[in-house]
């Protein structure tokens, strides 16, 4: 990914169990090499889906590079610093799933 871009972070999730719920699909993004001082878990999209017993669906979050950018404040502007990012999914915070691993370019 690089300025301006964006991607859109698939996610399958399926109802295992025998009565309708509702889940909150969560993307949180981990900087590997900022040069930065980054939070260890940024929360970067939320879905909330409703799942019949047994039903299945594939959640779309999207990320756009800007929201993968930090407050340089010495050039007094957002950037967005090549990187590793980690991008995790999963019902919240201490319940991450799925994680893989992207390259950002500037």
């Amino acid at each position: 990914m690089g300025p301006g871009g964006a991607i859109t972070v698939s996610v399958d999730v399926k109802n295992s169990g025998d009565r309708t719920g509702e889940e909150v699909v969560q993307l949180y993004v981990r900087h590997v090499d900022s040069k930065v001082p980054r939070p260890g878990k940024e929360l970067r999209g939320f879905k909330r889906i409703a799942l019949g017993p047994g039903e299945r669906k594939i959640v779309e979050l999207p990320l756009p590079a800007k929201l993968l950018e930090y407050w340089d404040v010495d050039r007094h502007a957002f950037v967005l610093e090549r990187d590793k990012v980690e991008l995790q999914a999963g019902g919240s915070a201490a319940d991450i799933r799925l994680k893989t691993t992207i390259a950002v370019n500037n």
